[in-house]
């Protein structure tokens, strides 16, 4: 007995003496939809430079994860499509001050279906009768939709065309009705054109009176500030600039 209760303290002595393995660290970045891909391939190479670091994503549009920060969803990170609305973040007081920064850039694109397309030419093709559905993002919280807006108001057709749109909750969404033939024309971004080549086809890039940038910051009350830190500190690495480049992201 004696001899058991001896073995026993050295086991518990070994063991206390033994480094205590470095506790999980997990944070979670809310990202506007088209960095679906360009994120989802980052993850593993920024969670390699941080040993006990894993990075969990939300995808949707910009102004809905808006909504969610400011309603309390435990957030670490906010990379928005535009700056409207990160702007309205630091408004609100919902990001950490210092942290905001620019890390890519991206084009607005026309496209219809790759096969049984119009044969879209020019913005004034819109409002001739072969299209008839038009894909665009809800413009009270989707950035690809106020860009598209600021566009066809340009050009004087959104009134006119109203009538034709197909009202979209993300870029994406706007992205898969023009894939399935659903839509017969829609405004997505470049990279999201890319990623679906030969569902869609590019037939116009616009010029935009506002650049498409993406912001990202640390929300103010992330509950792992440091790793936030570290996250966004990556986004402006080498490694990060190749994969954003890979998926077509402009430099900021």
């Amino acid at each position: 007995m004696r001899i058991a209760h001896l073995l026993s303290l050295a086991s518990l002595a070994c063991a206390l003496s033994q480094p205590l393995a470095a506790p999980a660290q997990q944070i979670t970045v809310s990202a506007a939809a088209s960095l679906t891909d360009a994120f989802k391939e980052l993850a593993p190479k920024f969670e390699a430079a941080r040993p006990g670091a894993t990075v969990r994503f939300n995808f949707v549009a910009s102004g809905v994860l808006l909504q969610q920060i400011d309603q309390g969803a435990p957030v670490d990170v906010f990379a928005s499509a535009d700056q409207e609305t990160m702007d309205r973040a630091a408004d609100r007081k919902l990001i950490a001050p210092g942290t905001r920064r620019n890390f890519a850039a991206n084009s607005l694109v026309l496209v219809e279906p790759a096969r049984g397309g119009t044969g879209i030419k020019t913005l004034q093709d819109l409002s001739g009768p072969a299209v008839q559905r038009i894909a665009v993002g809800k413009t009270a919280t989707v950035p690809v939709g106020r860009y598209t807006r600021q566009v066809l108001e340009s050009a004087r057709l959104w009134t006119t065309l109203e009538p034709k749109f197909v009202q979209a909750d993300s870029v994406r969404q706007v992205l898969d009705y023009v894939a399935r033939g659903e839509a017969d024309a829609g405004f997505v971004y470049r990279t999201d054109a890319r990623i679906m080549g030969d569902k869609v086809k590019v037939v116009l890039e616009p010029s935009v009176a506002t650049p498409v940038s993406y912001p990202v910051a640390a929300v103010r009350d992330s509950p792992q500030p440091a790793l936030a830190k570290a996250f966004i500190d990556f986004l402006g690495t080498d490694a990060a600039r190749q994969t954003l480049d890979k998926f077509g992201f402009g430099k900021p």
